[in-house]
């Protein structure tokens, strides 16, 4: 009996890196997987067993509204959300556009907000619940060149522990993860130069791989594993950041 069986989990980005790598995780451990994604699901997610995939633009609130209430009318719950969706792109702070900025944060801060605000209810309604938002080691320490990415992530981090206070007395605990370098198709948007930099600066010499944060994704969404987990960050970073 895994440790997730009977559950009903909810993966936004899920269509790679470390979405996919929680995907195939929580899917050995036994939960029904609703997976949301703004491209298709590969057929080798859908393949795990009692998954479904979402065609889900994470910025749209219509949308991941009517994805979630189909999440519920299918699977009649939803036990934990991971909202791992997210983009990244280097650009230098004085050549950013409004735009640019504006997109990054629509996706990784916006999506984080719009996931938990229409799955949150009826976690709520059950009296038990668990939201694992993935944030970044950079929303702890900065970077340049990626100003937009940064803020985003610093705004997952603030957001998880205002969630947290909030709904941990209504039996929902959220939580943040908050990685390194992961290889993963996020950093193909950074130059080799900057990969190359940040390899050598980390203690352990390496950028990590989805499958190496997917179980903190696990910890933090199961019981009795994460029952005193509030507000947390968790930093499966290489030794980047070291609170």
């Amino acid at each position: 009996m895994g440790k997730l069986t009977g559950q009903v989990a909810v993966i936004t980005g899920a269509s790679s890196g470390i979405g996919a790598a929680t995907a195939r995780l929580f899917a050995a451990e036994g939960a029904s997987l609703a997976l949301f994604d703004v491209r298709p699901v590969p057929e080798e997610l859908l393949s795990l067993g009692r998954v479904t995939g979402h065609v889900v633009d994470i910025t749209d609130a219509a949308a991941v509204e009517r994805a979630t209430a189909e999440v519920v009318e299918r699977h009649g719950r939803i036990d934990v959300l991971v909202s791992a969706a997210g983009i990244l792109d280097e650009v230098p702070f004085l050549e950013m556009t409004p735009e640019r900025f504006d997109r990054t944060v629509a996706v990784d801060l916006r999506g984080v907000f719009l996931a938990a605000r229409f799955a949150a209810p009826y976690m709520v309604e059950a009296g038990r619940g668990r939201i694992v938002n993935i944030a970044s080691q950079l929303g702890i320490k900065g970077g340049t060149g990626l100003a937009h990415y940064v803020a985003a992530k610093a705004g997952v981090i603030g957001l998880t522990k205002a969630l947290a206070l909030e709904l941990a007395p209504k039996g929902v605990l959220v939580n943040a993860i908050a990685p390194g370098p992961i290889v993963t198709p996020l950093i193909d948007g950074l130059s080799e130069e900057w990969k190359r930099s940040k390899a050598a600066e980390l203690p352990l010499g390496r950028f990590g791989r989805p499958e190496e944060v997917a179980p903190t994704a696990l910890l933090l969404a199961c019981s009795p594993d994460g029952d005193i987990y509030v507000g947390q960050t968790l930093g499966p970073n290489c030794g980047d950041v070291m609170p």
